[in-house]
């Protein structure tokens, strides 16, 4: 019996490793302020970084968000509150406090890209990913630390120079997220010039870090961490770095053509014959914009994925965790992963239905989106849950993801999306893959890991009241807007289609097409309370996090969550170098 307790133990501390070791503080230099927190080259200062920016500029595309409904809710009306701010600041584009179509076209282009690129890739990759992938293979740092802090800061440039694009003369960016020639092009503004100089400044990040995630699970895994020894977690970094190094540097390279086409006047996108109000454009023709939508798509379907995979890697962390046994089919999940990996560049045209494909490479296009999407319902099959704040928000992305990926069906069809492209229906079905469904696992993601970064344990009656609040609000902005697409309303009409609502009724009585009736208008007002409600209930995770840091709860141990992956298994929070001698692996991780 004796034996068989011995025996026990040894493997509850060796599921992934060594225990306590003695930490080697005593051999690191001590650096001051500038170097310790902000010109750092320690993995998970960096993280945290990573984290407080990202979060900073998902607060900003919020708000850019809420102004937005407010236009779209109440066309013409002054911005409560913040209208005589952005006149004041902005000028006549938002004159008496009134939002104009070109201040509507600059805001909903930078939502985009800000939320995209700027908050929830660099929140889910690199910020849980610089942070908690170390830790889980027992290396004590990523492999090429300068390049970490070389990557964080070109991330941090790329969003100054997009940042600094609001208050240029002309504006902001106004051809969208897609930033399509030639429109992007023929815009006689420089808003888009600094949209493609902090694009191209973002794209260079991601491929920086890319380089290092890679790098750092195939040469710093520890002795005895095999290939399927690795946790799930990890596997969706790896995969993602893929996605990222393969995918970005197309659109890097067209960033960097359609910068030329802006400043240096050449035609990389620009056809022959192309004419801007009703003039000929005096441009040397023999450009394809079609070149512009392949190369951008080719990136944009894979950072789908990109924004996916980290967040199912997170889910399953925490329902293995919170289940108490090992993740259901984890060979299926990985094998998944990398078929969802591998498939994600050959689909991107599913994206372009509408510019003249023939039916046979329509066909083509569907048929791998429809695989795709059975590979990512295998991968999130199965698995029980136990309670607490974590597992909540895993709770919510499990059915939010299922309704994203499910109204994604219509879409990955060649004949029903030629009614629903470009509709309120594409916004309500991507906005439930990452809204409720990616920001929901960053905030698992951050109840979860908070414990170990800080040594203390976030409130959990505060964390399930934000919860509970952004569950319920996040539906109340997004399921109308099914409705709205399925009736016609078409995005990124600056009045959210009042002018055709108005048409709705002729003289004889008679439906005019292209009439929206007034319930369908009337939703916009719902949807805007609803996203007023979803902000005011942030508040509760903001005050949480960090009135936690110092004041929360204390963990307890190193280990409060009772984990079985390798990053518990170090001091709380890890000193640098995160180990003083390599740890020994001897099975799965969660066994």
């Amino acid at each position: 019996v004796k034996e068989g307790r011995q025996v026990e133990d040894l493997s509850m501390q060796a599921t992934q490793a060594i225990s306590h070791p003695v930490v080697h503080e005593a051999h690191h230099e001590e650096t001051g302020f500038w170097r310790a927190y902000v010109f750092s080259t320690d993995h998970k200062v960096i993280g945290i970084q990573y984290g407080f920016t990202a979060l900073c500029f998902l607060l900003f595309g919020f708000f850019l968000m809420l102004m937005m409904r407010w236009q779209i809710a109440h066309p013409g009306v002054p911005i409560p509150i913040l209208g005589p701010v952005l006149e004041k600041v902005l000028g006549q584009v938002a004159a008496k406090g009134i939002m104009s179509p070109d201040l509507y076209n600059s805001f909903g282009a930078m939502h985009g890209t800000i939320m995209v690129f700027m908050a929830i890739v660099p929140l889910a990759f690199a910020a849980f990913g610089n942070y908690v992938v170390p830790l889980m293979i027992g290396a004590p740092d990523m492999a090429f630390p300068r390049v970490n802090m070389a990557s964080y800061q070109a991330y941090v440039l790329g969003g100054l120079v997009m940042f600094t694009s609001f208050f240029i003369p002309g504006g902001a960016a106004q051809a969208g997220w897609t930033s399509y020639s030639p429109l992007a092009t023929a815009i006689p503004t420089h808003g888009q010039t600094f949209w493609l100089i902090g694009m191209i400044l973002l794209i260079t990040s991601s491929l920086l870090g890319a380089v290092n995630f890679i790098a750092t699970i195939i040469q710093l895994r520890a002795p005895g961490m095999t290939w399927m020894r690795l946790p799930f977690f990890v596997w969706a970094q790896f995969v993602t770095a893929f996605l990222l190094l393969l995918a970005f540097p197309p659109l890097e390279a067209a960033g960097i053509m359609q910068l030329m086409d802006k400043v240096a006047h050449t035609s990389f996108f620009l056809p022959t014959g192309l004419a801007i109000g009703g003039e000929l454009a005096n441009v040397s023709g023999g450009g394809s914009p079609l070149l512009w939508q392949h190369l951008f798509w080719f990136l944009a379907h894979p950072e789908v994925y990109v924004l996916i995979l980290p967040a199912m890697g997170i889910v399953a962390e925490i329902i293995a965790n919170n289940t108490r046994k090992p993740i259901w089919g984890y060979k299926s999940l990985v094998y998944s992963v990398l078929t969802i990996g591998f498939l994600s560049f050959i689909v991107w045209a599913h994206h372009m239905y509408l510019t003249g494909m023939g039916t046979r490479i329509a066909t083509f296009f569907q048929t791998t989106t429809m695989i795709i999407l059975t590979c990512m319902f295998i991968s999130l099959w199965g698995g029980s849950i136990r309670f607490n704040t974590p597992m909540l928000f895993v709770m919510a992305f499990l059915p939010m993801f299922g309704i994203g990926g499910l109204t994604g069906l219509p879409l990955g069809f060649s004949y029903s999306d030629l009614h629903l492209h470009d509709t309120y229906y594409v916004i309500a079905h991507f906005h439930y893959i990452v809204a409720p469904g990616t920001i929901f696992a960053i905030f698992a993601g951050i109840y979860y890991w908070f414990p170990k970064m800080t040594g203390r344990m976030m409130n959990e009656f505060w964390g399930k009241v934000h919860f509970w609040l952004s569950l319920i609000f996040m539906n109340f902005i997004f399921q109308p807007m099914f409705a709205q697409g399925m009736a016609g309303m078409l995005r990124r009409m600056s009045d959210g289609g009042a002018n055709y609502s108005a048409a709705v009724i002729d003289a004889n009585g008679a439906t005019v097409v292209g009439g929206l009736s007034h319930a369908i208008m009337y939703l916009h007002r719902p949807i805007l309370w609803a996203a007023v409600a979803l902000g005011l209930a942030q508040i509760p995770f903001i005050i949480n996090l960090f009135w936690s840091i110092k004041h929360g709860k204390p963990a307890g141990s190193d280990n409060p969550w009772h984990a079985t992956t390798l990053e518990w298994q170090t001091p709380t929070p890890p000193p640098h170098g995160n180990f003083a001698r390599p740890p020994q692996v001897y099975r799965g991780p969660y066994e």
